[in-house]
């Protein structure tokens, strides 16, 4: 699974958020906040990857155990699916 293309990644005041452009914002009205975990999930979706992937990048950078990452990843990843956001 990945991202669709048509996201820009911006830092703002300190925020990070992804915005739709092109074709993609005419389907995907606003933008996602990219906050600690989310950025490195959002950052793994660029490429093609699996949960458990992502799951174990969040274990390599953040002091986190295995069920803890797996329920952010799960939840993020369903709520971008849900939004239509994901590639399979």
């Amino acid at each position: 699974m990945r991202i669709v293309p048509g996201f820009v990644v911006r830092e703002v005041g300190g925020k990070t958020f992804a915005v739709a452009t092109g074709a993609l914002a005419k389907k995907f009205h606003g933008m996602i906040t990219l906050a600690g975990s989310g950025k490195e999930i959002w950052e793994t979706l660029q490429e093609d990857t699996t949960e458990d992937q992502i799951v174990d990048r969040l274990l390599a950078v953040y002091d986190v155990d295995r069920e803890t990452a797996a329920r952010d990843v799960s939840g993020f990843v369903a709520r971008l699916r849900e939004a239509g956001l994901l590639l399979d």
